[in-house]
């Protein structure tokens, strides 16, 4: 996969008209989650987590750094604060440098994905009460194409990213995906109708 500048990831957000969810009900819980870019040896990828089997909600499941929104807090704010929280990475507002589409997750929450970008490759200093593994996966990784597989629950398609040596299911693999078609690809792609496994339902 070609790779692309900060500025050219800049523009192709700036550019997208992204799928935004009315939760003007409170009917989902806001969340957000950080995607964010960094340069391991000059070579570009992103940040991906896998939380401890120990925890109550989404244990062992793949992740991106996020949570729920604080009272008065922004997506922006709460993907940067969850972003020092579990990887211990300090960016301010000038590393965002755009948002993909809204995610409605089966488990009730709203995500944001907000995109970061940083030039270097900052120690991490991971949260073990949040995070067992993380990952560095490359653009040239993120260019293999998904998996497209059908569940009986759902007439909606389950998508499995090859990454992280696993299969990455829905919805880190769609908002993952997405980052890798609209930012990496410049192609038009939604995610929203995209399935998640059973097991993450709850």
């Amino acid at each position: 996969m070609a790779h692309i500048t900060r500025s050219g990831a800049r523009d192709r957000l700036s550019a997208w008209p992204r799928w935004e969810i009315d939760n003007s009900d409170g009917r989902l819980r806001a969340s957000a989650v950080a995607i964010t870019v960094v340069h391991r040896a000059g070579v570009p990828g992103i940040w991906v987590l896998k939380r401890p089997a120990s925890m109550r909600n989404h244990a062992a499941q793949f992740a991106l750094p996020g949570g729920r929104l604080d009272p008065g807090e922004t997506p922006v704010d709460a993907a940067l604060r969850e972003l020092n929280e579990e990887l211990g990475i300090e960016l301010d507002e000038d590393a965002v440098i755009g948002v993909l589409d809204d995610f409605e997750t089966r488990s009730g929450y709203l995500m944001t994905p907000i995109v970061c970008w940083a030039d270097d490759d900052p120690a991490i200093t991971p949260n073990r009460d949040e995070v067992s593994n993380v990952f560095f996966i490359t653009f040239d990784e993120l260019g293999v194409p998904p998996r497209f597989i059908s569940i009986a629950e759902s007439d909606r398609p389950v998508i499995q990213l090859p990454i992280a040596n696993s299969l990455v299911h829905a919805p880190t693999a769609a908002v993952v995906y997405q980052f890798a078609e609209v930012v990496l690809a410049g192609r038009d792609t939604r995610v929203h109708e995209l399935e998640q496994p059973v097991f993450a339902w709850k």
